[in-house]
């Protein structure tokens, strides 16, 4: 049984740490309706959600009762075309929003 135990340290102490998809990190270039939230210069998909995020947070946009339940204001409402989306629908949404 002692010999279990320095293998698996061995096996965790070779594991390499994992890169982020190439196809993350492509540069996009966000819609009019998504460059006024988050601006107009192309960035990865990964720098638009976390813009987002930044954005609803700043303006308490979500909700109170459901925090992952997010409400559109003037902004959001043309990206979302709804007004509220779940947080996971709305990077879908957002796909729909970057080319």
């Amino acid at each position: 049984m002692a010999t279990a135990k320095p293998a698996a340290k061995k096996a965790a102490a070779t594991k390499t740490t994992r890169q982020p998809s190439a196809a993350f990190m492509k540069p996009l270039t966000p819609s009019a309706q998504l460059a006024a939230v988050v601006g107009a210069a192309p960035m990865p998909r990964t720098e638009v959600v976390k813009k987002l995020w930044e954005y609803i947070k700043k303006h308490k946009l979500q909700d109170a009762a459901n925090k992952r339940m997010i409400n559109a204001d003037d902004k959001l409402k043309p990206v979302f075309g709804k007004a509220q989306v779940s947080m996971f629908e709305m990077t879908k949404l957002v796909s729909g929003h970057l080319k």
